[in-house]
């Protein structure tokens, strides 16, 4: 099956491939050994409050340096 790229860089992907992804939106792309691989994601929502937050970041790996260098490189970046 053919997906066509338009002039503003979006795929029109055929009704028989999307079809078994019912309710899905988003899909993550990836570029894999010279080809498009797109994932299905859920979008889910992070609980809303700081425990929540801090909970999601400690399941992640994430820990305060890397917000304090992620925070200095953007602010480094030129814009």
């Amino acid at each position: 099956m053919l997906a066509k790229l338009t002039t503003k860089n979006q795929i029109t992907l055929p009704r028989e491939v999307v079809k078994g992804f019912k309710g899905i939106e988003y899909f993550d792309a990836v570029v894999q050994d010279g080809r498009i691989v797109l994932e299905p994601v859920r979008i889910r929502p992070v609980a809303a409050d700081l425990a929540g937050i801090r909970k999601k970041m400690e399941r992640l790996g994430v820990v305060a340096e890397d917000v304090v260098e992620a925070i200095q490189w953007s602010r480094s970046s030129p814009k």
